[in-house]
């Protein structure tokens, strides 16, 4: 009879991290953003892409509230021999570049990894080599969202997803997961909750709206 092949098991990837290994490769997003599952936050927040600050400031703006996924970041002295670090950042308008002075630098230098994304406030003046972005305020996106958003609802219409989710939800938090399980066509509906607090994130729910026999995901 026919042979039987055993699958590791095996976590799927998070859609920042197929992203991430897209970068790796290309140099660039392919496929999406890693911005573009917190875009209903980002929205919440006011944030504006790079573009809208850079035409902003032609018109007299100053300040902004951006965000942005690292693309590298390096270290120079300064004359008075302090250390700045200049961040390239991505948004979906383009990349651009930020400085942070020593203190800034020394807080967030562990968090700033390429592939990370980040709400940031920052100053911004018009130069001839272009706009000199330095970062006033920085925060984890990902945390960010994290205090955001505090439940995460599942349309299922039979317990056959149930695995692949419960793959993704593996670290504990203090979301609220339900699965709402889509009974007679749509004409019924019957939510169980899970008993358990786990983290949520917009990834989470990019990577579960995914998996094959989810109908819809929420994040309220």
């Amino acid at each position: 009879g026919p042979e039987k092949i055993s699958l590791p098991p095996f976590s799927p990837w998070l859609p920042s991290e197929r992203l991430l290994k897209e970068f790796q490769v290309l140099g660039f997003y392919l496929t999406a953003h890693p911005l573009d599952s917190y875009s209903n936050i980002l929205q919440k927040m006011r944030v504006q892409t790079f573009a809208e600050f850079s035409q902003a400031i032609k018109q007299g703006a100053a300040n902004a509230r951006l965000a942005g996924t690292v693309i590298s970041k390096q270290e120079r002295k300064t004359r008075t021999g302090n250390k700045m670090g200049i961040i390239v950042f991505s948004d979906s308008s383009g990349q651009f570049e930020a400085v942070l002075f020593s203190e800034m630098l020394n807080q967030y230098r562990d968090i700033l990894e390429s592939g990370k994304s980040f709400v940031l406030t920052a100053t911004g003046e018009e130069r001839p080599e272009g706009i000199g972005l330095r970062i006033q305020t920085i925060q984890s996106l990902e945390e960010k969202s994290l205090q955001m958003q505090k439940a995460l609802r599942v349309y299922i219409r039979d317990s056959g997803p149930l695995k692949m989710v419960a793959g993704h939800l593996n670290a504990k938090g203090d979301g609220l997961v339900s699965f709402i399980v889509i009974k007679e066509d749509g004409k019924r509906e019957v939510e169980v909750a899970l008993s358990e607090k786990y983290r949520i994130t917009p990834e989470i729910a990019a990577a579960l709206r995914a998996a094959p026999g989810v109908v819809d995901v929420e994040l309220v």
